[in-house]
């Protein structure tokens, strides 16, 4: 057989038409950016509430419930609050709406700082007659357990500042009046007072005792103690001395620091217990170290003792 004779026929192309659904028009409406569609009408917000609140064409006929009506009136207000554009820049911009969940404020924002009030008068006045006039003298000194001892005189009274309770410690001979300074120990239960005689003793306060008495370590008044730790006691002389005592061995004197020429008015010791600070009458001020007998600095700016 001829092969042409059989050979299907080629569909005519001229016959083909456009369907009916496609249009030859170029669509106006574009897709929008790869990540942002281009959702045209649909972010208006005027016709969002109108879809809203218009009734569907299959609903026109249809009562609508009062229970309905009131959902669809919160539903719009709850999603426009009243507006018709999404963003506006010439007013301020409205709150957001509070959610239950949103999160709680933080508390660790500190709060204002409140104001120190100053009292304008004393809590307590305490009579103090025949008290020491001389300021080179410490005749006052606050423990740690709450008590302020005061020496009047020759009599040491001690007033506890938690019960208002006054009690007398001790009285000293004529001799070795007036009480020139008055230290607690760090314990709170021991006090050492220092006498115009150059005598330092210390008492039990508990027992009211004598229990060690430092004699010979100075001349004159002893104006100025110092503690270091519940058993290395400074003190300071009337010429300028400052020795320092360890009251648990017999020959007590252990270290003397030389570098003052008249009354010791003031002892220190630093927390850390290596180094002591040291004022005198003679307007000098001495940092020096435990284990040195020379001051590591000297300040002679001061125009009073």
């Amino acid at each position: 057989m001829d092969a042409d004779i059989y050979r299907e026929p080629l569909p005519d192309v001229r016959r083909w038409r456009r369907p009916p659904w496609a249009s030859s028009r170029p669509t106006t409406r574009g897709f929008g950016d790869r990540f942002i569609p281009n959702r045209g009408d649909r972010m208006n917000m005027n016709i969002a509430e109108a879809l809203l609140n218009i009734p569907r064409k299959d609903e026109s006929t249809e009562e609508v419930s009062p229970s309905r009506a009131a959902y669809r009136k919160l539903l719009s207000d709850t999603m426009l609050q009243g507006r018709t554009r999404v963003f506006s820049f010439s007013n301020r911009p409205r709150s957001p709406l509070k959610s239950s969940l949103e999160a709680p404020t933080p508390t660790h924002i500190q709060p204002a700082r409140k104001r120190r009030q100053i009292p304008q008068a004393p809590e307590k006045t305490l009579d103090a007659p025949h008290i020491v006039g001389d300021d080179r003298f410490n005749v006052l000194d606050w423990g740690n357990e709450n008590v302020l001892s005061i020496a009047l005189d020759d009599k040491v009274y001690l007033w506890n500042a938690t019960d208002g309770s006054t009690t007398e410690l001790v009285t000293v001979p004529e001799s070795s009046a007036p009480i020139t300074s008055v230290s607690w120990a760090p314990d709170g239960r021991h006090i050492v007072i220092g006498q115009c005689n150059s005598i330092v003793e210390l008492y039990d306060v508990t027992t009211k005792k004598l229990l060690r008495t430092l004699a010979g370590i100075h001349q004159g008044p002893v104006g100025s103690l110092a503690w270091n730790n519940n058993h290395l006691l400074t003190t300071g002389g009337a010429h300028g001395a400052i020795i320092n005592n360890d009251v648990r061995i017999q020959s007590h004197a252990v270290r003397s620091y030389r570098g003052h020429g008249d009354v010791i008015c003031g002892l220190k010791w630093s927390s850390c217990g290596k180094h002591l600070a040291s004022g005198g009458a003679d307007k000098l001020l001495n940092i020096w170290d435990v284990s040195r007998s020379s001051p590591l600095h000297r300040f002679s700016n001061h125009t009073h003792y």
